[in-house]
C-alpha cells in the first residue's frame, strides 16, 4: 500500500498516521519525516499520556540539540493502512509527531519535489 504526503514548511516531509489509545480508538495525526531520527516514531509525551500506552523504559539519546533523554512506550498506530505495535520515543517538548528512518527500512520513498509528489510505500 502507498500512503501520499504532503510538503509543509521550508520543504518538510509529512505523513497522515493515527494515534491509537489503549481502548482503540484512533486520533488522526500528521507525522514529519525525519531522516535524523533514527527510530520508528517520537511524539510529545502529553501524547503519551493522553493515549494511555505504558510505558517501558527510559533511554538518553544524542540529538542535535545535545542529550535528549528519551521514555520508551509500547504504542500503537495505524500507518500505510497497517496497524502497529511499535515503541516510541517520548519527550517533552516535542513540536512534531517525528517518523523515522526506521519506516524507510521497510518502505520506499519517492519525492519529486517540482511535481509535488510525496509518496513512502
Amino acid at each position: 500500500m502507498t500512503i501520499s504526503g504532503f510538503f509543509g514548511d521550508e520543504g518538510a516531509l509529512f505523513f497522515e498516521l493515527a494515534l491509537i489509545d489503549d481502548e482503540g480508538v484512533e486520533m488522526q495525526m500528521d507525522g514529519m519525516l525525519d531522516t535524523g531520527f533514527s527510530y520508528w516514531l517520537a511524539v510529545n509525551n502529553q501524547d503519551a499520556i493522553a493515549l494511555n500506552w505504558v510505558r517501558l523504559e527510559r533511554q538518553t539519546l544524542l540529538t542535535a540539540r545535545g542529550n535528549f533523554d528519551f521514555d520508551i512506550y509500547a504504542g500503537k498506530i495505524m500507518f500505510d493502512g497497517e496497524e502497529h505495535d511499535i515503541p516510541v520515543h517520548v519527550g517533552r517538548g516535542l513540536p512534531e509527531i517525528l517518523l523515522g528512518r526506521q519506516w524507510l527500512e521497510t518502505k520506499p520513498l519517492f519525492v519529486n519535489k517540482p511535481q509535488r509528489i510525496l509518496t513512502l510505500g
